[in-house]
Protein backbone atom coordinates (compact mmCIF):
# COMPACT_ATOMS: atom_id res chain seq x y z
CA UNK A 1 0.00 0.00 0.00
CA UNK A 2 1.12 3.44 -0.65
CA UNK A 3 1.24 5.57 2.05
CA UNK A 4 1.22 9.45 2.45
CA UNK A 5 3.51 11.06 5.14
CA UNK A 6 1.30 13.75 6.88
CA UNK A 7 4.06 15.65 8.45
CA UNK A 8 5.92 15.91 4.46
CA UNK A 9 2.89 16.99 3.10
CA UNK A 10 2.04 19.82 5.76
CA UNK A 11 5.67 20.39 5.38
CA UNK A 12 5.85 21.32 1.26
CA UNK A 13 2.45 23.00 1.36
CA UNK A 14 3.96 25.75 3.82
CA UNK A 15 6.97 25.95 2.20
CA UNK A 16 4.84 26.54 -1.09
CA UNK A 17 2.68 29.16 0.44
CA UNK A 18 5.63 31.25 1.22
CA UNK A 19 7.65 30.64 -1.98
CA UNK A 20 4.27 31.15 -3.80
CA UNK A 21 3.64 34.63 -1.71
CA UNK A 22 7.21 35.73 -2.60
CA UNK A 23 6.95 35.10 -6.41
CA UNK A 24 3.62 37.32 -6.70
CA UNK A 25 5.24 40.45 -5.66
CA UNK A 26 9.30 40.16 -6.28
CA UNK A 27 10.55 40.81 -9.63
CA UNK A 28 11.15 39.51 -11.93
CA UNK A 29 8.46 36.76 -11.28
CA UNK A 30 5.40 39.10 -10.13
CA UNK A 31 5.39 40.27 -14.57
CA UNK A 32 1.72 40.49 -15.07
CA UNK A 33 2.76 38.56 -18.38
CA UNK A 34 3.77 35.46 -16.51
CA UNK A 35 0.11 33.58 -16.24
CA UNK A 36 -0.79 33.16 -11.50
CA UNK A 37 -1.06 29.60 -12.55
CA UNK A 38 2.41 29.49 -13.57
CA UNK A 39 4.10 31.44 -10.72
CA UNK A 40 1.41 28.26 -8.67
CA UNK A 41 3.13 25.60 -10.28
CA UNK A 42 6.44 27.04 -10.05
CA UNK A 43 5.82 27.39 -6.17
CA UNK A 44 5.25 24.08 -5.71
CA UNK A 45 7.79 23.15 -7.52
CA UNK A 46 10.55 24.75 -5.91
CA UNK A 47 9.12 23.44 -2.59
CA UNK A 48 9.08 20.34 -3.50
CA UNK A 49 12.94 20.86 -4.88
CA UNK A 50 13.53 22.21 -1.09
CA UNK A 51 11.38 19.32 0.55
CA UNK A 52 14.95 17.25 2.45
CA UNK A 53 15.62 20.82 4.05
CA UNK A 54 11.76 21.75 5.44
CA UNK A 55 11.32 18.18 6.02
CA UNK A 56 14.05 17.41 8.75
CA UNK A 57 12.50 17.99 11.64
CA UNK A 58 9.25 18.69 11.07
CA UNK A 59 6.26 17.41 13.12
CA UNK A 60 2.96 17.34 12.08
CA UNK A 61 0.56 20.30 13.98
CA UNK A 62 -2.76 20.18 14.62
CA UNK A 63 -5.50 22.29 12.73
CA UNK A 64 -5.02 25.39 14.72
CA UNK A 65 -1.46 25.71 14.62
CA UNK A 66 -1.62 24.30 11.00
CA UNK A 67 -3.64 27.20 10.41
CA UNK A 68 -1.45 30.08 12.15
CA UNK A 69 1.55 28.38 10.30
CA UNK A 70 0.12 28.93 6.91
CA UNK A 71 -0.92 32.90 7.87
CA UNK A 72 2.99 33.31 8.94
CA UNK A 73 4.49 31.74 5.80
CA UNK A 74 2.35 34.09 3.75
CA UNK A 75 3.27 37.04 5.72
CA UNK A 76 6.62 36.07 5.56
CA UNK A 77 6.81 35.32 1.53
CA UNK A 78 4.94 38.55 1.27
CA UNK A 79 7.60 40.39 3.12
CA UNK A 80 10.85 39.08 1.55
CA UNK A 81 9.26 39.65 -1.90
CA UNK A 82 8.30 43.62 -1.23
CA UNK A 83 12.22 43.77 0.15
CA UNK A 84 12.93 42.57 -3.19
CA UNK A 85 10.57 44.76 -5.12
CA UNK A 86 11.53 48.21 -3.51
CA UNK A 87 14.82 46.92 -3.81
CA UNK A 88 14.77 47.10 -7.91
CA UNK A 89 12.02 49.98 -8.11
CA UNK A 90 15.31 51.77 -8.00
CA UNK A 91 15.70 51.58 -11.38
CA UNK A 92 12.07 52.33 -12.35
CA UNK A 93 12.92 55.45 -9.97
CA UNK A 94 16.10 56.51 -11.67
CA UNK A 95 14.02 56.38 -15.05
CA UNK A 96 11.24 58.42 -13.78
CA UNK A 97 13.48 60.78 -12.70
CA UNK A 98 15.29 61.08 -15.83
CA UNK A 99 11.60 61.07 -17.92
CA UNK A 100 10.70 64.30 -14.98
CA UNK A 101 14.20 66.33 -15.59
CA UNK A 102 14.09 65.39 -19.02
CA UNK A 103 10.31 66.80 -20.19
CA UNK A 104 9.27 63.19 -20.99
CA UNK A 105 6.70 63.06 -18.43
CA UNK A 106 3.65 64.52 -20.73
CA UNK A 107 3.97 60.57 -22.60
CA UNK A 108 3.50 59.08 -19.30
CA UNK A 109 1.26 56.63 -19.49
CA UNK A 110 0.18 53.47 -17.30
CA UNK A 111 1.49 49.40 -18.59
CA UNK A 112 -0.62 46.99 -17.14
CA UNK A 113 1.55 43.97 -18.14
CA UNK A 114 4.50 45.48 -16.30
CA UNK A 115 1.99 47.65 -13.72
CA UNK A 116 4.36 50.41 -14.18
CA UNK A 117 2.94 54.02 -14.31
CA UNK A 118 5.69 56.18 -16.31
CA UNK A 119 7.30 57.74 -19.40
CA UNK A 120 9.61 56.14 -21.80
CA UNK A 121 12.41 55.63 -19.87
CA UNK A 122 11.20 54.46 -16.68
CA UNK A 123 9.30 51.54 -18.99
CA UNK A 124 12.78 51.33 -20.54
CA UNK A 125 14.55 50.77 -17.21
CA UNK A 126 12.09 48.57 -16.01
CA UNK A 127 11.90 46.16 -19.12
CA UNK A 128 15.90 46.38 -19.52
CA UNK A 129 16.05 45.09 -15.59
CA UNK A 130 13.92 42.44 -16.27
CA UNK A 131 15.48 41.19 -19.08
CA UNK A 132 18.88 41.30 -17.09
CA UNK A 133 17.70 39.35 -14.02
CA UNK A 134 17.03 36.71 -16.95
CA UNK A 135 20.03 37.06 -18.84
CA UNK A 136 22.51 37.36 -16.17
CA UNK A 137 21.05 34.66 -14.26
CA UNK A 138 19.89 37.04 -11.37
CA UNK A 139 16.61 35.41 -10.57
CA UNK A 140 18.76 32.09 -9.52
CA UNK A 141 20.60 34.39 -6.87
CA UNK A 142 16.72 35.67 -5.69
CA UNK A 143 15.25 32.58 -5.33
CA UNK A 144 18.63 31.47 -4.08
CA UNK A 145 18.25 33.81 -0.94
CA UNK A 146 14.63 32.77 -0.68
CA UNK A 147 15.59 29.04 -0.04
CA UNK A 148 18.23 30.60 2.13
CA UNK A 149 15.14 31.53 4.45
CA UNK A 150 13.71 28.24 5.40
CA UNK A 151 17.12 27.67 7.23
CA UNK A 152 16.82 30.94 9.31
CA UNK A 153 12.67 30.75 9.52
CA UNK A 154 11.40 26.41 9.69
CA UNK A 155 8.21 26.53 8.44
CA UNK A 156 6.76 25.21 11.86
CA UNK A 157 8.44 28.56 13.26
CA UNK A 158 5.66 31.08 14.74
CA UNK A 159 7.34 34.57 15.21
CA UNK A 160 6.59 35.85 18.17
CA UNK A 161 7.42 39.21 16.79
CA UNK A 162 6.30 41.08 13.18
CA UNK A 163 9.61 41.48 10.98
CA UNK A 164 11.73 43.86 11.29
CA UNK A 165 10.62 47.38 10.73
CA UNK A 166 14.49 48.02 10.17
CA UNK A 167 14.37 46.34 7.10
CA UNK A 168 11.70 48.34 4.96
CA UNK A 169 13.17 51.53 6.25
CA UNK A 170 16.39 50.46 5.08
CA UNK A 171 15.07 49.75 2.34
CA UNK A 172 13.39 52.49 1.52
CA UNK A 173 16.62 54.86 1.94
CA UNK A 174 18.37 52.57 -0.50
CA UNK A 175 15.82 52.66 -3.10
CA UNK A 176 15.96 56.46 -2.98
CA UNK A 177 19.92 56.62 -2.48
CA UNK A 178 20.41 53.94 -5.30
CA UNK A 179 18.04 55.85 -7.88
CA UNK A 180 19.49 59.47 -7.18
CA UNK A 181 23.11 57.45 -7.97
CA UNK A 182 21.97 55.88 -11.18
CA UNK A 183 20.36 58.48 -12.54
CA UNK A 184 22.53 61.77 -11.17
CA UNK A 185 24.32 62.00 -14.40
CA UNK A 186 21.80 62.57 -16.24
CA UNK A 187 19.98 64.85 -13.41
CA UNK A 188 23.33 67.40 -13.37
CA UNK A 189 23.41 67.68 -16.81
CA UNK A 190 19.73 68.55 -17.57
CA UNK A 191 19.88 70.68 -14.81
CA UNK A 192 23.04 72.75 -16.17
CA UNK A 193 21.44 72.86 -19.79
CA UNK A 194 18.48 74.81 -17.56
CA UNK A 195 21.02 76.66 -15.94
CA UNK A 196 22.26 77.54 -19.33
CA UNK A 197 18.93 78.58 -20.82
CA UNK A 198 18.50 80.86 -18.04
CA UNK A 199 21.79 82.63 -18.33
CA UNK A 200 20.91 83.04 -22.45
CA UNK A 201 17.74 84.44 -21.59
CA UNK A 202 18.82 87.16 -19.17
CA UNK A 203 21.81 87.92 -22.07
CA UNK A 204 19.45 87.92 -24.80
CA UNK A 205 16.01 88.59 -23.63
CA UNK A 206 14.70 88.73 -26.87
CA UNK A 207 15.19 85.24 -27.81
CA UNK A 208 12.37 82.90 -26.26
CA UNK A 209 15.40 80.29 -24.89
CA UNK A 210 13.15 78.24 -22.83
CA UNK A 211 11.12 77.53 -26.20
CA UNK A 212 13.89 75.92 -27.74
CA UNK A 213 14.52 74.33 -24.30
CA UNK A 214 12.00 71.41 -24.94
CA UNK A 215 13.37 69.92 -27.79
CA UNK A 216 17.03 70.44 -26.41
CA UNK A 217 16.48 69.14 -23.21
CA UNK A 218 15.18 65.52 -24.70
CA UNK A 219 17.97 65.29 -27.24
CA UNK A 220 20.70 65.85 -24.51
CA UNK A 221 18.47 63.04 -22.77
CA UNK A 222 18.63 60.53 -25.63
CA UNK A 223 22.04 61.30 -26.34
CA UNK A 224 23.47 61.04 -22.55
CA UNK A 225 20.89 58.57 -21.81
CA UNK A 226 22.54 55.82 -23.46
CA UNK A 227 25.19 56.05 -21.39
CA UNK A 228 22.89 55.70 -18.28
CA UNK A 229 21.97 52.65 -19.85
CA UNK A 230 24.96 50.94 -20.43
CA UNK A 231 25.70 50.76 -16.48
CA UNK A 232 22.39 48.91 -15.60
CA UNK A 233 24.18 45.62 -16.13
CA UNK A 234 26.05 46.31 -13.05
CA UNK A 235 23.40 47.86 -11.12
CA UNK A 236 21.01 45.20 -11.25
CA UNK A 237 23.76 43.12 -10.52
CA UNK A 238 24.54 45.30 -7.08
CA UNK A 239 20.64 45.48 -6.55
CA UNK A 240 20.77 41.50 -6.35
CA UNK A 241 23.06 41.64 -4.15
CA UNK A 242 21.53 44.00 -2.16
CA UNK A 243 18.12 42.12 -2.27
CA UNK A 244 19.79 38.88 -1.03
CA UNK A 245 21.53 40.29 1.58
CA UNK A 246 18.12 42.62 2.81
CA UNK A 247 16.18 38.92 2.63
CA UNK A 248 19.21 37.29 4.83
CA UNK A 249 19.30 40.03 7.43
CA UNK A 250 15.62 40.59 7.67
CA UNK A 251 14.98 38.04 10.84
Amino acid sequence: MFGLDAGWLEAVMLAGVRVTAFLIIAPPFSYAGFPARIKAMLGVALAIAISPLVTQGYTALDTGQFLVAIVMQLIIGLFMGFLVFITFAAVQSAGNLIDLFGGFQLAQAFDPQAMVNGAQFTRLFHMAALALLFSTDGYQLVLGGLMRTFTAVPVDVVLDRAPSADALVGGFSQLFLASVQIAGPMIVVLFLADVGLGLLTRVAPAINAFALGFPLKILITVMFGGVVFLALPRVVASLTEGAVGAMMGTF
